[in-house]
């Protein structure tokens, strides 16, 4: 979900054999693993501080761990750099607001759907190939299907916020590329994460008050930004360095299949059998579409 460094890998054939590929294939699945039961689990906090609350939480806390563990440098930056990953910062603040809107009002699974369509669409403009037709065929077949024709099963308040998720998701993409040629390391990430978290943070406390500060709501909030930024971000960076990059965006493109499942095991969200076919075609989509092109992949940090 919906916490990004853009992620130039160009590893040879010897890379792509290497005995750790297993295992890395193992750390990314466990990282959009940790990312989807992390936004299942900040679901759980909506009755105490709603989705800015959460958002605010997840935001200050993942800041926190993410400028401690990089230390990024901030001197040496023209206005233009600070301009861009300040750009970037309020993508991945929108991207995240957006998205804890739409689960608060429709399952996690169909919503993460929705929302990877964003990636999605810049993998089919960025191919240029025939076969991006059918890509893109088969992923609307998907929606239509989630939809039922119209998403009268689905809240279209949050289908409206899922896709505006969408549309932030390719934003972030697109800046977190701009942003990784002008910072080294993953020190446009932290600036970003920072700079998401100081705008949020007078939102978050006009919004839910005191509510924030409640230690269950704080050691919650806590869970919810490790398992959704600092554990993922971890894992696929020890990941990338040995598997091959159209493996590991297909591999992110299971998001919402595993959406669907800790939404069902942590949330009681069950799905009908057409709403799990739309997710697999969606999911089918994705993957062919990163398969049959090379986009610059995104860490999975929303």
């Amino acid at each position: 979900m919906g916490d990004v460094t853009d992620v130039r890998l160009h590893p040879g054939p010897a890379a792509a054999t290497q005995p750790g590929r297993l295992g890395s294939v193992a750390l990314v699945v466990g990282g959009a693993v940790s990312v989807q039961f992390g936004a299942a689990v900040a679901a759980t906090l909506f009755p105490r501080v709603g989705p800015i609350g959460v958002v605010t939480l997840r935001l200050v806390v993942s800041a926190l761990l993410l400028l401690a563990l990089c230390r990024p440098r901030l001197r040496g930056h023209s206005p233009a750099a600070w301009a861009l990953v300040s750009c970037f910062g309020l993508a991945l603040g929108s991207m995240n607001a957006l998205f804890y809107q739409a689960i608060e009002r429709i399952p996690l699974g169909p919503a993460v759907t929705i929302e990877v369509l964003g990636p999605l669409v810049l993998s089919v403009l960025a191919s240029r190939r025939a076969t991006s037709v059918l890509w893109a065929a088969l992923a609307l077949a998907g929606v239509v299907l989630l939809s039922g024709g119209g998403f009268e099963r689905l809240d279209p308040v949050g289908v409206a916020f899922a896709l505006g998720a969408a549309t932030m998701w390719a934003a972030y993409i697109l800046l977190g590329s701009r942003t990784s040629e002008r910072f080294r390391r993953a020190d446009g990430v932290a600036i970003a994460m920072g700079v998401a978290a100081v705008v949020s943070l007078p939102i978050g406390a006009a919004s839910t008050g005191v509510a924030l500060l409640e230690p269950t709501v704080l050691a919650i909030g806590a869970v919810v930004a490790v398992l959704s930024s600092a554990l993922p971000y971890t894992l696929e960076l020890f990941a990338l360095r040995r598997l091959p990059a159209a493996t590991f965006a297909v591999l992110m493109s299971l998001a919402p299949g595993i959406a669907a499942t800790a939404g069902y095991l942590v949330l009681d969200q069950a799905l009908t059998p057409a709403e799990l076919l739309a997710i697999g075609l969606v999911v089918a989509a994705s993957a062919g579409a990163v398969l049959t092109s090379r986009p610059r992949l995104p860490s999975a940090i929303r």
